[in-house]
């Protein structure tokens, strides 16, 4: 698109990427740059704030809560070079054109930009839903002004995150652990999932039964001649399925008026009904249905992806993201399920193509969100352009994670604008009457499709993974009533009920969308948050909170119930997006939020009590930090009451009698207490701690087990449990159990031998100790410093001087080591056209073209880095230039001798100071003093 004559525009937007993109699609006359995303931010720390504000009151926040809650940005240090670069620029060019994303952040950035590089051309702002090049021409063609309710809207959730995360913090500091963080959506996030494990330990399973028969026909025409039917009544009452029990309690619910069977009870009345006729009595057949599903959101693009590719949901955003900035889909971050007639026309016009003229409705679908406060204006995630490209047009184009999403994406949009699917359903019950004359009824279902419809495109997938697919068909026999059946087979069949299911990524982004909190732009950085702080963690696809997040929460819960409240988040969210819409003042909201006041904070119960500041810093002392640590589990059969309690080594088991004296503890101290401990093995989920898994964790005693008297020394050999897992100790001696060994079946003699260790073998002919020992890497003997691995557990014991002395005088398997081959090739650079690779270093996997190298950061994995997303890396590496060196230490002037009165000075210092290490006292003289900052301003960001 060319510019008006010798008119130059600076295009600026946020990653390498999508500016080399967006350039091949304009003309001369443009120059197409990026800001890294964002620009500026609040400080992180106490070192970010500019020296004129450092003594401000309000400067540790970043947000200055007395004057209208004006925030303090500062450029990050990362950025300075590139935002030099992008100033440069300004002043070159005629015009500037903010193209960032068309969401809240996006906004906040083109904003932050003309706030930094304070520009004196005119500056435009063009927005564009995808990244093809009649959208970027008309998104230059007619530009708009920044839209500054949407950059009001995002200024406000920092800063409300920001307040919430650095009041709330600290109390989490002081009362469970420093270093930890609350957040306002990332602490109901964890809330939920926490919930969820509580259940699964309330849970009590149950035991019931049913029959199922398997029934023929006699004559079945073209249908099939045999089908499964399951006991559902007996004598006119129902049988008992998972749903009839508590949970709590794994009993029958009260007034259920259901029949229970046990497995006898199963088996007899399946005996009963050997050899005796069945009929069928019912047949209820119904027309089938089923409308396609809308096309992807960015919550359902999330839980898709992670059904039906494994994907989390960094690893979904980071992947829809390279195909939106190549120009493969529209933009990602959306609620709306909303298309365009353009691609409605598209894909109606495709669907013909692929599937024929039958499998386009008369008249085009259009689809209304669930999603409160969607923006209809927007799209949903389709592919990109006015003619979708088939999976198989871009396959050569895209990696194999980047080509999964986009057919993900295209089967998910060409569905949405197909035919139902239809067929019919047919409901069957099937009576027979027992020896002992018990009416037994059986039910059948069947499903036959005659029309898949928009299944032939696309299935959804269910987060229970047992849960039958929409597409698969239950075919039966034409069956009439009156019809008489043989049984084939009778087999009494028990069941257990089971737990509620962990939540997924994907599972939890569903349920905090149906609450209302969080939004499209929030879900991925939701889930890897809570990982990133230690409060969840994964198992497969499984969420599993840490016993961390049980403190966490339950003191929020006990001592700041509002904070973590369902309702009261989503109601924060929904002004969030009032103050977007322009119908809400952003000062009103956060000043009610923190400071009390009639207006904003939800349903105002915050804003009544005095505010979050008030919450925080009047509750404080009645939090008891022993309490807040102590997780309950459980009394055990000697009236023992059983505790998790939150150390700072982590989770430990302990349990004691009620009303045990206890040794007291302070704030933020695992405290005392007579009661037995016993470590928790890492990646011990919360509901596995069961009475018997207690019982094992504590070795069946007092903590310990004893297993006789040493015949040498007279001192009991004790069996433990240890943070790295059980050992034996007698006296001063310990040893670990070996790999083949059990703490159950380990008996006197095998501690005795384990005790033995290190053995002595014997003495060499140069009189040094050889040794047999087990070590980290496994069994080995030992002369001196040198070492070699025998090559079974049991050899400690049993091998010779000889055989040990054979041992070490053989040559070491020494081979110079070549370099490394590289974890992975990745291909040319599109930016410099090199060849990146991934290596293995010193401190992790890095990426590098030879000239810069860049470590991968947390969650990124060699398999998983896309090439684009390693320019970036790359490229933002070089923008900050090659590191500072450091500069020679000057040399130290020789030490003048002490006067007198110094040395009467130094030899009045206190038996504490003494104690200070030589090293600390080194740094001590090297380094002049300075004066210490607050802790809360020097400690990492928590919001």
């Amino acid at each position: 698109m060319p510019s008006n004559a010798g008119t130059t525009r600076l295009v600026i937007v946020e990653s390498p990427a999508k500016a080399k993109t967006i350039s091949g699609y304009l003309g001369p006359g443009y120059v197409v740059e990026a800001s890294f995303g964002h620009v500026r931010d609040l400080p992180r720390n106490a070192a970010d704030v500019p020296a004129k504000y450092k003594g401000e009151s309000w400067a540790r926040l970043g947000v200055d809560v007395d004057n209208g809650f004006h925030a303090l940005y500062v450029v990050s240090a990362d950025r300075k070079q590139q935002i030099s670069k992008l100033v440069k620029l300004a002043k070159e060019v005629d015009e500037i054109f903010l193209a960032t994303d068309e969401d809240r952040e996006g906004e906040a950035i083109a904003w932050h930009l003309v706030e930094t590089l304070k520009p004196k051309v005119p500056v435009k702002r063009m927005v564009f839903h995808e990244i093809t090049k009649p959208a970027i021409q008309a998104a230059v063609a007619n530009p708009r002004e920044i839209d500054r309710d949407l950059v009001d809207a995002q200024e406000a959730r920092r800063i409300l995150d920001r307040l919430y995360g650095y009041e709330v913090s600290p109390v989490l500091w002081k009362k469970v652990m420093p270093k930890l963080s609350a957040g306002r959506v990332q602490s109901v996030a964890t809330r939920i999932v926490v919930e969820r494990e509580r259940q699964r330990m309330a849970f009590r399973t149950a035991e019931y039964w049913d029959i199922l028969a398997t029934l023929a026909v006699t004559d079945a025409g073209e249908g099939p001649r045999n089908f499964n039917a399951t006991l559902v009544a007996l004598n006119g009452d129902r049988i008992a399925t998972g749903k009839d029990f508590e949970p709590t309690t794994g009993r029958v619910k009260a007034g259920a008026g259901v029949v229970h069977l046990d497995a006898g009870g199963a088996r007899g009345l399946a005996a009963r009904l050997e050899g005796r006729p069945f009929t069928v009595t019912r047949v209820e057949e119904k027309p089938y249905r089923r409308r396609p599903y809308a096309p992807f959101i960015t919550s359902t693009l999330q839980q898709e992806a992670a059904r039906k590719l494994r994907f989390s949901s960094q690893q979904t955003m980071r992947t829809a993201q390279r195909l939106y900035e190549n120009g493969y889909i529209t933009y990602m971050r959306t609620d709306s399920v909303n298309l365009s007639e353009t691609a409605i026309t598209a894909a109606r016009r495709q669907i013909v193509e692929l599937y024929g003229e039958r499998s386009v409705p008369p008249e085009p679908r259009r689809y209304t969100g669930k999603v409160k406060n969607a923006q209809e204006a927007h799209e949903a995630i389709r592919p990109a352009g006015d003619n979708f490209r088939t999976p198989g047009d871009v396959a050569k184009e895209l990696s194999a994670e980047e080509f999964k999403l986009y057919e993900l994406i295209w089967r998910r949009t060409i569905a949405s604008q197909m035919t139902d699917a239809v067929g019919s359903s047919v409901s069957v019950r099937i009576r027979a009457v027992s020896s002992a004359q018990e009416e037994a009824d059986f039910g059948a279902t069947g499903k036959t499709i005659t029309d898949p419809g928009f299944l032939r495109a696309y299935v959804e997938s269910s987060d229970d993974e047992n849960a039958e697919a929409e597409d698969a068909e239950r075919r039966l026999p034409n069956l009439v009533k009156g019809q008489p059946l043989t049984a084939d087979e009778l087999a009494a069949q028990g069941h257990h009920t089971q737990p509620p299911s962990r939540y997924t990524e994907a599972s939890l982004v569903k349920a905090l969308e149906e609450l209302g909190i969080g939004r499209p732009s929030t879900y991925a950085s939701i889930m890897q948050t809570i990982q990133d702080r230690g409060y969840v963690t994964k198992r497969g696809q499984a969420m599993i909170p840490t016993f961390l997040a049980f403190a966490v929460i339950g003191l929020l819960e006990r001592h700041y119930p509002r904070l973590i409240d369902y309702d009261f988040t989503a109601s924060m969210e929904n002004e969030l997006d009032e103050i977007a819409g322009g119908d809400h003042a952003a000062v009103d909201f956060l000043t009610a939020f923190y400071f009390g006041g009639a207006n904003g904070a939800g349903d105002r119960d915050i804003a009544r009590s005095g505010g979050l500041k008030k919450l925080v810093t009047e509750n404080i002392n009645e939090i008891d930090a022993r309490s807040v640590n102590s997780i309950p589990l459980f009394t055990d059969d000697e009236g023992r009451e059983v505790v998790v309690r939150v150390g700072r080594y982590g989770p430990y088991l302990q349990r004691a009698v009620p009303g045990e004296q206890q040794a007291p503890a302070a704030e933020g101290e695992e405290g005392g207490g007579q009661g037995d401990r016993a470590p928790i093995p890492e990646g011990l989920a919360p509901d596995e701690l069961t009475p018997e898994k207690v019982h094992e964790l504590f070795l069946g005693g007092g903590g310990e087990r004893k297993l006789g008297d040493d015949p040498a020394t007279g001192e009991p050999i004790l069996l433990k449990s240890g943070r790295f897992g059980p050992y034996v100790a007698s006296g001063e001696r310990k040893s670990s159990l070996l790999r083949s060994q059990s703490p159950d079946s380990l008996t006197f003699d095998e501690a005795l031998k384990l005790l033995s260790l290190p053995r002595l073998i014997g003495v060499a002919p140069d009189g040094a100790e050889v040794l047999a020992n087990n070590g980290r890497y496994g069994p080995y003997v030992k002369q001196g410093d040198e070492f070699r691995s025998l090559d079974s557990e049991e050899k400690m014991f049993t091998v010779t001087l000889d055989e040990a002395l054979a041992l070490l005088s053989a040559p070491k398997a020494r081979q110079r080591r070549a370099a490394a081959p590289p974890l992975r090739e990745m291909g040319v650079d599109p930016l410099t056209e090199k060849p990146l690779v991934i290596k293995d270093g010193r401190f992790g996997p890095y990426v590098t073209d030879g000239e810069t190298n860049a470590s991968l950061r947390r969650g990124q994995t060699p398999e998983a880095l896309s090439i684009e997303e390693a320019s970036e890396m790359l490229a933002e590496k070089r923008a900050k230039g090659p590191a500072p060196k450091k500069k020679a230490a000057a040399k130290k002037a020789p030490a003048k001798k002490a006067t007198a009165a110094k040395k009467t000075a130094a030899a009045t210092k206190s038996t504490a100071a003494k104690k200070t290490t030589t090293a600390k006292a080194t740094t001590a003289r090297k380094t002049p003093a300075k004066k210490a900052a607050p802790r809360k301003a020097t400690t990492p960001s928590p919001d």
